[in-house]
């Protein structure tokens, strides 16, 4: 067969299955890294620190850690793979998990323990906006008209459930094998996404000798916007989780770091993050607030509640986190039917309404509540989590420039992380004097708020108006036009 009766069998297999499963499952497998080693290492912080002989307390550094590398990583590895190849910086990451995995596994202390959680969390935060560059850029050659909802729920399924699992599988691998199997389950796992990505992803186009100068590179990505933002976001986080302490040296570090680089980036034809082209574009900044507001509810759920329920309920750790096992299931077994049918502002408004439902019931709880009202108060948040992600997830698929949308995956992903750290914030708040049911009634009291705000974004948001139908080529080709009134 000639070389051009190769490729129009190619073009026509593309268009008939683009999405196969050959091509999805290596996507699949790399967005479940990230979730599953955020939560799989919260069985092993107790061996941890009695085997290195360091107080429990130290080795949280080991979970802010990993959300501070991703919340930095994930939009540098979007802009990577616009520049050198979304294929490329996946593997890239994947064998930076692997290296994490190997250095956490073989790790004498805790420094090393945490370099590890470092290199984790940086390998694993290249799969989402890699994936999201792959898929727009397959559904753009196969001349599809809306967003592959299958595939992105499939995407959000990955995260989601792995996220919910990841606590059992973490108790069964340390129980059986030690601590040190949260660090080496990397190990096959990354080998098998490596085999699976070396032979099924497409491979990205070859650079020109000059596209491949480090210079060049720096440039074309904007190192020096990059460089601007890691220092940003990591004084922020580290201000955020002092709270309610006031620690004024990472606050002084933050503003002293955001004048230069938003002067710097507004300076720039092709910056880091574009500052402008971010208030031009409502929709995606929308999406990011969703987004981010949502995560602070569904974490908080997760992280006070548990704590809640073990200090004020009297529940064990294993209880705690059987009753909440719900809340996962129920996200993932919704996302994939509502992402199939390329639903926006109706997952959007359910997210926001069950987001006041739950939060209200967390209001009405007290430690004499039965067993099933906390079961039934998570599962209303498991709702919320499927809803958010699937709406959001496809917004943004719709609201990111095609050139643009692996740096605006991965500041999705971002805002989604200071979601996650405010809730744990405000959770050391509000508990500040133990977890006892007041503490959880301001905490409800809280997310109500953060559930109006959300709603508002909904409602008032003139782009959701009709989106709840496959989008058109138009929509795709010009995504920051607004709609008019």
């Amino acid at each position: 067969m000639s070389a051009d009766a190769t490729k129009a069998v190619a073009a026509r297999d593309l268009a008939r299955k683009p999405f196969a499963w050959t091509f999805t499952t290596p996507l699949y497998v790399g967005a479940s890294l990230n979730p599953v080693n955020s939560s799989i290492i919260a069985t092993a912080l107790v061996p941890i620190a009695t085997e290195l002989h360091v107080s429990v307390g130290s080795t949280a550094v080991l979970v802010s850690s990993l959300y501070l590398a991703s919340a930095i990583a994930q939009p540098t590895a979007g802009k990577l793979a616009e520049v050198l190849g979304a294929r490329r910086i996946f593997l890239a990451g994947i064998v930076l998990v692997l290296l994490g995995g190997v250095v956490g596994g073989l790790g004498q202390n805790l420094a090393m323990l945490t370099v590890a959680r470092v290199l984790v969390g940086i390998g694993t935060s290249a799969a989402f906006p890699c994936a999201m560059v792959l898929i727009r850029r397959r559904a753009e050659d196969a001349g599809l008209d809306g967003p592959p909802g299958g595939v992105l729920g499939g995407i959000a399924i990955a995260g989601m459930a792995t996220a919910a699992v990841g606590p059992p599988i973490g108790g069964l691998l340390v129980g059986a094998g030690g601590w040190r199997w949260a660090f080496l389950i990397n190990i096959p796992v990354t080998a098998m996404a490596m085999v699976m990505a070396v032979r099924w992803l497409p491979k990205d186009p070859v650079l020109d000798r000059a596209d491949r100068r480090f210079r060049r590179v720096a440039d074309r990505i904007d190192l020096l916007g990059i460089l601007g933002f890691a220092v940003t976001m990591s004084a922020l986080v580290i201000f955020l989780t002092a709270l309610p302490r006031l620690d004024w040296i990472p606050l002084a570090v933050f503003a002293l770091a955001a004048v230069p680089t938003v002067r710097w980036e507004l300076r720039r034809t092709a910056p880091f993050f574009d500052f402008r082209g971010f208030a031009a574009n409502g929709a995606l900044t929308r999406t990011y607030l969703r987004q981010g507001l949502t995560l602070l509810g569904t974490y908080s759920v997760m992280y006070g509640m548990t704590q809640w329920m073990e200090a004020a309920h009297g529940y064990s750790t294993v209880t705690a986190g059987l009753l909440l096992l719900p809340m996962g299931a129920v996200s993932a077994l919704l996302s994939r039917p509502l992402a199939s049918r390329n639903l926006v502002r109706g997952p959007l408004i359910a997210s926001a309404v069950t987001m006041l439902i739950g939060s209200a019931g967390i209001m009405l709880l007290t430690s004499e509540s039965p067993a099933i009202a906390l079961v039934l108060v998570s599962l209303v948040f498991g709702v919320t989590s499927a809803a958010t992600t699937v709406g959001n997830q496809t917004a943004l698929y719709l609201a990111a420039p095609p050139d643009q949308i692996g740096t605006a995956s991965g500041l999705f992903r971002t805002f989604g992380y200071l979601g996650t750290i405010t809730s744990a914030v405000i959770g050391g708040i509000v508990f500040r004097d133990g977890a006892s049911d007041h503490g959880l009634h301001i905490l409800g009291l809280v997310l109500v708020g953060a559930g109006v705000v959300v709603l508002l974004l909904t409602v008032l948001d003139r782009r959701l108006m009709g989106r709840d139908t496959t989008n058109s080529p138009a929509h795709m080709e010009n995504p920051t036009k607004e709609n008019p009134s």
